[in-house]
């Protein structure tokens, strides 16, 4: 199985920016649509944002549209999220994650290899 690898992490004031990396290693993504979700403390894992394996079609979650993006480079198996804008409630575990498939779906079980994840955590 693939080995994901998230980084990017890390502590950033309000209105501040963030990239997070998820690697493959030991493999390629294949053909997987890539997830990134996030967790909370208290709170449930939520998808955030979703890229199919050719990259034209991806997923935002309402609370992240226009200050996310997704993308991926399936050459350096290498899929990116950039977070702009950031504001409190963003703080919490990002997690990248595949699906054996390469269409997006938003059901976080059809997500079956994860990262460990990366803290974001976002200062007021």
């Amino acid at each position: 199985q693939v080995q994901l690898v998230e980084s990017g992490g890390g502590l950033v004031q309000a209105g501040g920016s963030l990239r997070l990396s998820c690697t493959a290693s030991g493999r390629t993504f294949g053909t997987s649509a890539v997830g990134w979700f996030r967790q909370a403390p208290g709170k449930e894992r939520e998808l955030v944002a979703a890229i199919s394996w050719s990259g034209s079609n991806q997923y935002y979650a309402d609370s992240v549209k226009g200050r996310f993006t997704i993308s991926r480079d399936n050459a350096r198996n290498t899929v990116l999220l950039q977070m702009n804008s950031l504001k409190p409630e963003d703080t919490a575990v990002y997690y990248c994650a595949t699906r054996r498939s390469f269409t997006v779906r938003v059901e976080t079980l059809t997500y079956d290899n994860w990262g460990q994840g990366t803290q974001v955590t976002v200062s007021s």
